[in-house]
């Protein structure tokens, strides 16, 4: 069964155990986010995203893989430290955590096309060892909790609900999102208030007649707080704004309208806004040395938590 992002908790086996309740979701995000964002590495992060980015690129890639292939990466980089001398375990763990993704959107990922691009080949058991990694890293939990879970219940506040309408929110929300993505400061908030946040931003942007009455049925919700929406506005729109002045060129997210500010968004109003070559053989990968490949990914990986 494919993974729906929109519909994380849901599977054949729990279908009917509501799992996919809006009551369920809310319940279990805050057992999805990071506890430990300052612990990643931002130089692997940024390496590591490009990586994924640039593979969406050349390779025509749903950008939902992409998203949860980062998500992946992020959640593993909170719990361990790269090897910054082993500058090639960066790319290594990129590939895994593509692979992991396209495997469980059921997207069919070329991964020879990428490999061969970066410059760097490494066989299959390679790839395999460090996907079992990572999984073993991320106890097994795939099926993340993400800001697109939240979407479908904050469209229903927006009002008049009529279908075009909504589809329209809903797409520029889901493109507000993906260009937000390469921003590790939107790991501090949660799935639901950074759903939140992307919906008023494309709200004010495409229906900004119906606005002030969606943005105040969101505000009062008893699941949103209030000043965390606020803040993660901020960093939303800077993050967003900086996407499209061309700092996510590789990204290929198709259309660039970049949603307005928090302060105008929100209605309130801010002084300022924050943001802030070893293991692959040269072409064949005939040089990749299978007995000592997990040992080497271990050590490579130190556990940090």
């Amino acid at each position: 069964m494919e993974f729906d992002l929109e519909n994380p908790l849901t599977s054949s086996e729990d279908e009917h155990q509501g799992w996919g309740s809006i009551s369920a979701l809310f319940a279990a995000e805050s057992d999805h986010m990071i506890s430990t964002v300052g612990l990643i590495d931002l130089s692997s992060r940024r390496d590591a995203v490009s990586l994924v980015l640039q593979a969406q690129f050349d390779c025509n890639l749903d950008p939902f893989v992409a998203y949860l292939a980062i998500n992946y990466i992020d959640r593993f980089l909170s719990k361990r430290k790269i090897q910054r001398e082993k500058p090639w375990i960066i790319q290594l763990l990129s590939i895994a955590c593509l692979s992991l993704a396209s495997k469980m959107k059921k997207t069919n990922f070329m991964l020879a096309n990428f490999q061969g691009k970066e410059g760097f080949i490494f066989d299959a058991q390679t790839i395999r060892r460090m996907e079992l990694l990572v999984l073993g890293t991320l106890d097994w939990r795939m099926r993340s909790v993400t800001p697109f879970s939240f979407l479908s219940f904050f469209i229903s506040f927006f009002s008049p609900a009529r279908p075009p309408l909504l589809q329209a929110l809903k797409a520029h929300a889901t493109q507000i999102l993906l260009k937000a993505k390469n921003e590790i400061k939107m790991l501090e908030f949660k799935p639901s208030v950074v759903a939140a946040s992307s919906l008023l931003s494309a709200a004010y942007e495409i229906f900004p007649i119906q606005f002030p009455a969606f943005r105040a049925a969101v505000s009062s919700c008893n699941f949103v707080n209030e000043e965390k929406l606020w803040e993660c506005s901020i960093v939303m729109g800077a993050a967003t704004a900086s996407a499209t002045d061309g700092c996510d060129d590789s990204a290929g997210m198709g259309e660039g309208s970049s949603p307005e500010t928090p302060v105008t968004v929100l209605g309130r109003h801010s002084s300022s806004s924050e943001s802030e070559t070893a293991v692959g053989s040269s072409s064949d990968g005939r040089e990749l040395k299978k007995r000592r490949t997990t040992s080497t990914l271990r050590a490579s990986c130190d556990h940090s938590g």
